[in-house]
């Protein structure tokens, strides 16, 4: 090429527009931050003394773990590791749709604010927050407490914020374990999201609504105050509403909505009194009876984004579409309509009405689980994205990359490795002693401690999650007993002989090698993760209930032992094809997912 034309050539591309790069956004959600290294205000305790590292450690005991459908511990470590891949990857924008904290304690929302301003300081993140159930327990402070922290003997620990609360003799008092209302969180977390910052170029909240001609920073700043996000709930009762938009790049608008609903217990009483109202893990079912003022705002938001030409993205920690991919029906069938989280499953109406108010993209947490649902109505479509936790299998977070207005990629990050996962586990060998002792007590299984990563421990926790609460609580208990000890080729004699078989080139002996306990782990698997609990699944396996879905949904049989099967068939069927939920690309003109 000629050299001369060389600086001709530079010139004319430095004319051209530059590019706009695409926008991302990580979402993280149910983080339960819980503070191991965290200090009281007015209490010298600092946990106990962890042998392996030298630290003390405030941990909640592995026994109160392997009950919870999250962890309270090992999240800290995922949770910094998480950071590190967002950092890593250039991400400057981060959301967190709830359940940042554990129950709203003083001592690990400062825990929180931490780390956060030190991301925020090193990479220049900058966090948007919104609040879950579990960041006000309630709408206002109240004293509260755990009985489930490890103690110096192995033995569980009550830390109380006043004296006689709980029934553990070993206890320590501070007030830093009270559940932290509205007021606390807004004032300790009011840089992440909750208030304006001047570099936002447009922030607003649900009451007095400013549009962008006539915005200005110090009118949000007014309007950011707690005074000014107060609404009846139920008449005399007035309680917080932390909504709020933001727009920290130009052009994408970030749709905060807190979908906390708390109605009071008792209409008589004191409207002061903390405890009087219920909690709001019933989500978006609450919102369209208690909080309709959302609604319009949303419309609003909506109406004004449009007309600016912004691309909303909003995210709550409630789901707004049904998450069990079809399966709720036959889910409430075979177990009942209390069962399963259930009462957590938004109605249909939720999304049909943010859908007709030009809503389109949500993002959610909650349920601890990865999934993707889509709704279509009058030519307007509303996709809502869970989100997973941190906490829970499987555990990773969502990142957004908005191509251009019509065109937005989603991307799922797993976490399978994480430094120092395994930092308590001497602490827990010493709980698990203890409890050995009490032949009274159901011991968890100990070989959790041999996981090798936090994939694995993570995938543990499931298994021992559903063995010690979810099929003890959730499935009939004479239908576990006649199925506990099956294996899969005894689910496949019940309904096919040996003729039959060999007319399909069956050979029932290959489905020895698992039990129905595997199975009912399996939908667990795929309830949690999605497509993504294939590579937990065997291949054989998972062709093997293909196999035997098509034949008990084929089955004609009358017999309700056999029914049941069928039921858990249909369920597992429709959870392990589900819409993508692993990496996939949203094409609003279209109105169509693609799986990528």
């Amino acid at each position: 090429m000629n050299k001369g034309i060389l600086p001709f050539l530079f010139f004319i591309f430095s004319l051209l527009p530059a590019q706009q790069k695409p926008v991302q956004i990580a979402f993280l959600s149910d983080v339960h931050f819980q503070d191991l290294y965290g200090i009281f205000s007015d209490q010298d305790f600092k946990g106990i003394l962890n042998p392996k590292t030298g630290k003390p450690t405030i941990l909640r005991t592995m026994d109160s773990q392997l009950h919870s459908t999250r962890i309270f511990n090992e999240n800290y470590f995922a949770f910094l590791k998480a950071l590190d891949n967002i950092a890593l990857k250039g991400i400057k924008i981060v959301a967190m749709p709830g359940d940042f904290s554990d129950d709203g304690q003083a001592y690990n929302l400062r825990g929180l604010h931490k780390i956060l301003e030190q991301y925020h300081k090193k990479y220049g993140i900058d966090f948007y927050l919104t609040t879950g159930n579990h960041d006000p327990v309630g709408p206002f402070r109240q004293d509260a407490g755990k009985d489930d922290f490890l103690g110096e003997d192995g033995n569980p620990l009550g830390i109380y914020s006043k004296e006689n609360m709980g029934k553990i003799k070993n206890t320590i008092i501070t007030k830093d374990i009270a559940e932290s209302g509205y007021l606390e969180i807004l004032h300790e977390l009011r840089d992440f999201g909750f208030y304006p910052k001047k570099e936002n170029l447009f922030w607003s909240t649900p009451f007095g609504f400013q549009s962008v001609k006539n915005y200005s920073y110090e009118k949000a700043l007014q309007s950011a105050d707690y005074s000014q996000r107060m609404y009846e709930v139920s008449k005399g009762f007035s309680v917080p509403d932390m909504s709020y938009v933001v727009e920290p790049v130009k052009g994408i608008w970030m749709v905060a909505i807190d979908g906390n609903t708390y109605i009071p217990k008792n209409i008589n009483e004191n409207p002061d009194i903390p405890s009087n109202y219920k909690g709001a893990s019933i989500g978006y079912n609450n919102v369209l009876a208690h909080k309709k003022h959302l609604i319009e705002w949303i419309k609003k938001v909506m109406q004004e984004a449009k007309a600016n030409g912004k691309t909303v993205i909003a995210f709550t920690h409630y789901p707004m579409i049904d998450f069990n991919d079809g399966a709720t029906n036959e889910i409430k069938k075979l177990l009942g309509e209390k069962k399963w989280q259930l009462e957590r499953v938004p109605e249909e109406e939720v999304a049909e009405v943010f859908a007709e108010n030009g809503l389109q993209i949500h993002f959610a947490g909650h349920m601890h689980i990865n999934d993707t649902g889509i709704r279509k109505k009058d030519n307007k479509m509303l996709v809502n994205i869970q989100v997973p936790s941190l906490a829970a299998y499987l555990p990773a977070y969502k990142v957004l990359i908005i191509q251009s207005p019509d065109m937005i990629e989603v991307r799922t990050e797993v976490l399978n490795e994480v430094p120092n996962f395994d930092t308590l586990f001497p602490l827990y060998e010493k709980e698990y002693k203890t409890l050995e002792k009490d032949k009274n007590k159901i011991v968890w299984n100990r070989d959790i401690l041999k996981s090798e990563s936090y994939h694995d421990f993570m995938l543990f926790h499931l298994k021992e999650l559903v063995r010690l609460r979810m099929i003890p609580d959730d499935w009939p208990k004479d239908f576990i007993e006649k199925a506990q000890h099956l294996n899969g080729e005894d689910l496949l004699l019940f309904i096919l002989n040996q003729n039959q078989l060999k007319e399909k080139n069956i050979r029932s002996t290959t489905f020895r090698s698992w039990t129905f306990e595997d199975l009912l782990l399996d939908l667990y698997k795929f309830q949690s993760a999605d497509e993504l609990a294939k590579k937990d699944i065997p291949k054989e396996r998972l062709h093997q209930y293909e196999i035997l879905e098509k034949l008990y949904l084929e089955n004609q049989s009358q017999d309700s032992f056999l029914l049941q099967l069928q039921s858990v068939f249909k369920i597992l069927k429709l959870l392990s094809n589900g819409d993508p939920a692993d990496h996939f690309e949203i094409d609003l003109n279209k109105q169509e997912i693609r799986k990528l």
